[in-house]
């Protein structure tokens, strides 16, 4: 066998890059325009429903059960599961609620008792766009094809730094773009510079979205529990019996507190104390403004109290037993493990909350690049690519190359478990249909 060369191993991992990006831009490009549009969640959601959200300032709120009271009249038929209560003088309260099976936000004013309506919590814009961006409408198979993408997107940019690597030019001569020297050479640079400039970024942006992730995702917060890095134990009394569900069941928490267990009430009387009970021991044990009560499922059902700040140090979950109003469980920033606290400033720079306007400007530039560099690689591959053929980088003659870009690329997909099952599958498509078919050969030369 010849030699391995630095040509031979460029043409490898071109190939693979080649592959990759083909396949997943369009993937890359659906999730950049979701994303960058959930950065701005609050102005949005602000603007768009702000005849829900904003009100006149009263002088007197009325009780929460007087508010409750008046939901249920309205629709009579309608659950009350959870109570956000009013964290300004101009904002509304919300009462969700489940009314033929399907669950709403019905908004109220604090100081009148007003309905100023209702929206189901599936139509609400930032829903849809999370659920496009998250699983592209299409529920687990959605997911597992933004999870592929993510994690390819990874080996992207990996192997396009190689690519990028400059040889015998100048460093000067590779981070600007060259507008006049052809279109191909225009759209190249654009592609490679982009990337470059924003790698880091990338990088960030994919590792940080990958706990939402429903296969790594899932893993990573067993990983946690399993090595107290995420909520730690011994958060409640021994002596009050836990269920097996996890919070994440019975209310929207944080993702450290997703699989901590529900603890159950202690079925002592038939009184369950009223939702005001729960919002004053919020109060006292200082949860931030903004905070959210799910009612209780059942006879040993809890009241679970969760917000979401701006900042993930504000975060708290907390469970409530739904009769002596007993504090089972009360988890902060401060108790989670190690993981858990990178995962939960991650998610939340991810989202644009940690720093405000200066976090969504940052994260709105990194979708954009993100958009403009699987753009730009597509147009590169239309501009060069033969006709009759798809164009494919040819495979070098030193089958050593393409050996050891492989072996790297599986030890990534260890990393990544959904990368080594889409390398089985690329590998089967390869050695036993393409090679099999003359038309496919031409076709992928």
């Amino acid at each position: 066998m010849n030699s391995l060369s630095n040509k031979d191993l460029y043409k490898a991992i071109w190939r693979w890059h080649f592959y990759a990006g083909i396949i997943f831009a369009p993937f890359l490009i659906i999730l950049s325009i979701t994303g960058a549009i959930y950065l701005f969640k609050p102005q949005i959601e602000s603007f768009l429903y702000k005849e829900y959200y904003y009100i006149e300032e009263g002088e007197h709120e009325l009780a929460p059960s007087t508010l409750i009271e008046k939901v249920t009249n309205t629709y009579e038929h309608a659950t009350v599961v959870s109570y956000r209560p009013s964290d300004a003088p101009h904002r509304s309260t919300e009462v969700g609620v489940v009314l033929d099976g399907e669950t709403y936000i019905v908004f109220v004013n604090p100081y009148t008792g007003d309905i100023l309506g209702k929206i189901a919590k599936e139509d609400k814009l930032m829903n849809i766009i999370v659920k496009l961006h998250g699983e592209l409408m299409v529920g687990t198979i959605g997911d597992r094809i933004v999870e592929l993408a993510a994690c390819w997107a990874v080996i992207l940019l990996i192997t396009g730094l190689y690519l990028w690597w400059p040889r015998n030019r100048s460093l000067y001569g590779i981070v600007k773009i060259r507008f006049n020297e052809g279109k191909r050479v225009m759209w190249k640079d654009i592609h490679s510079v982009i990337a470059i400039w924003l790698s880091v970024f990338i990088l960030l942006l994919i590792l940080t979205g990958l706990p939402w992730a429903g296969f790594m995702g899932d893993k990573i917060n067993r990983i946690a529990t399993a090595t107290h890095t995420g909520y730690p134990p011994g958060l409640w009394d021994g002596q009050i019996p836990e269920s097996v569900i996890p919070t994440k069941s019975v209310a929207d928490v944080p993702w450290a507190a997703e699989n901590m267990p529900v603890p159950e009430s202690n079925q002592n009387g038939t009184m369950t104390i009223p939702v005001e009970s729960v919002i004053q021991i919020a109060k006292e044990r200082h949860v931030h403004p903004g905070f959210s009560i799910y009612f209780p499922e059942g006879e040993k059902g809890v009241y679970t109290v969760s917000v979401f700040p701006n900042l993930p140090q504000d975060q708290a979950t907390l469970h409530i037993d739904q009769y002596s109003g007993k504090v089972l469980a009360d988890l902060r920033f401060k108790d989670y493990g190690w993981l858990a606290k990178v995962i939960e400033i991650g998610i939340a720079l991810h989202e644009g909350r940690y720093f405000g306007l200066f976090n969504q400007m940052i994260g709105l530039i990194t979708c954009l690049g993100l958009i403009f560099i699987s753009y730009s690689g597509v147009v590169i591959w239309w501009k060069r690519r033969p006709k009759g053929s798809l164009g494919v980088p040819s495979a070098p003659q030193n089958k050593k190359a393409m050996q050891i870009v492989t072996l790297i690329i599986i030890v990534l997909g260890l990393m990544m478990p959904l990368v080594a099952l889409s390398l089985a599958i690329a590998f089967v498509l390869d050695w036993i249909v393409i090679r099999r078919i003359p038309k496919l050969q031409t076709w992928f030369s």
